[in-house]
């Protein structure tokens, strides 16, 4: 359930020195009245195998003692990446924090507790905050996902992708349909709220197919589902290989069906790709969606930071081994730029108009710090073009905006 924010890329041969936090409070031609809930994703690069259809920063594991996972090298660079960001976000409250890969059921359950642990003793953490694990069928064994929610993990997310061993194997996905169910059984056991990660549109793959796929996750009762077509990324093996996949016109059929069947067992959709019962909505995602702050630790992971006077997006190294080394010298940082006033109204309607509910004007105004006439001409033309609804107060997608999620978005490119 991971937002797509750890991507590949050129980067600087040596990393940079984080910044004195005086660079970033300096003025500015932004005027932000108040900062965004703050968030925290972990990111954690290694996996089993390379999926073909994977485009993020993602790293398989190799064989033997001398190659495998460096499980305590790699927290301890973490947490010398955790301690040299902490300037940045000091005296803020984290509301919810994301592990994302890679794999990170990988990691031992002693070193999840160990990473939990740590992020607890250098900052201030919301009571409830939610924590959330991405995991795989894969790495499952009987009691291991028990073990995760004892170390601190408070929400799982199991990247089943489909129950069929004909598509997870067109997936190239490491477990087959039997160890996805019994993954989703141990999770649906350990934790009071989780999430499966399903896709459709997959090669060959019909809409019988997928009311078959649907019908077994949802015999799991989850709590949350998050369903993704699947595309073909650039810089990935589908990229230079790409399967047949279903037409356009079959997919929204498929997506249709999905959200019928989804509404039936009781979810509601309230973003484009995400389905969940009452009160199980992912906190994490939906501050992403709503353009607030996120602080990125790990091999790759992208942050996004608000001061007074301006938005900055950073990116850390990518190469694991080359992020422990920096990390532990304190140069982990591969960019560290301000966001452009003109990129802002863009940046922010890309995963505010994702949502179902749409966003209040005033939440655009206090977390971009620009005046609402940076987007009233684009929302002028949105409302004409039936992709919005709009009041005094709020901006809400229709049902066609849905359908049309690219033009409505590019209507804000280049607003400010």
């Amino acid at each position: 359930m991971t937002i797509p924010i750890v991507s590949a890329g050129a980067e600087p041969q040596l990393g940079q020195a984080p910044k004195d936090v005086q660079h970033y409070m300096r003025a500015g031609t932004l005027g932000l009245p108040a900062l965004p809930p703050l968030s925290l994703y972990v990111h954690l690069p290694w996996c089993l195998k390379k999926c073909p259809y994977c485009d993020f920063n993602s790293h398989e594991q190799r064989a033997g003692s001398e190659g495998g996972v460096p499980e305590q090298r790699y927290i301890d660079a973490l947490m010398a990446d955790l301690e040299a960001s902490l300037p940045l976000i000091w005296g803020r409250t984290v509301h919810s924090v994301f592990i994302g890969g890679g794999t990170p059921s990988l990691f031992s359950p002693e070193s999840i507790d160990r990473l939990i642990s740590g992020l607890r003793a250098r900052l201030r953490m919301e009571p409830d905050c939610e924590i959330t694990m991405e995991a795989n069928p894969g790495t499952f064994e009987k009691d291991r996902f028990k073990a995760f929610r004892h170390a601190g993990v408070t929400r799982l997310s199991i990247g089943v992708q489909s129950f069929d061993d004909r598509f997870l194997s067109a997936l190239g996905r490491v477990h087959n349909g039997e160890q996805a169910r019994a993954a989703v059984q141990e999770a649906a056991a350990s934790f009071e709220t989780f999430n499966l990660d399903i896709m459709y549109a997959l090669p060959g793959q019909t809409q019988a197919d997928l009311v078959k796929d649907l019908e077994t996750a949802l015999s799991f009762k989850p709590p949350h589902i998050s369903i993704y077509h699947l595309t073909i990324e650039p810089n990935t093996y589908f990229a230079k290989f790409p399967p047949v996949i279903p037409e356009d016109d079959a997919a929204y059929d498929m997506l249709d069906c999905i959200t019928a069947m989804t509404g039936a067992h009781g979810m509601q959709r309230y973003e484009i790709s995400a389905y969940a019962r009452d009160g199980h909505q992912c906190f994490h995602n939906t501050n992403y969606w709503q353009f607030g702050d996120y602080l990125g630790i790990g091999a790759g992971a992208h942050g996004k930071l608000s001061f007074a006077h301006r938005v900055v997006r950073q990116v850390k190294l990518r190469d694991p081994q080359r992020y422990m080394d920096a990390a532990l010298a304190g140069h982990v940082l591969a960019s560290d730029e301000d966001v452009r006033r003109k990129d802002l109204p863009f940046e922010y309607m890309l995963n505010a108009l994702r949502l179902r509910g749409g966003f209040a004007i005033q939440d655009y105004l206090d977390r971009t710090g620009l005046p609402i006439s940076s987007i009233r001409a684009a929302l002028d033309t949105a409302e004409k073009k039936g992709l919005i609804t709009r009041s005094a107060s709020h901006v809400t997608p229709t049902e066609r905006g849905f359908d049309f999620l690219n033009d409505l978005q590019e209507l804000f490119l280049g607003e400010a």
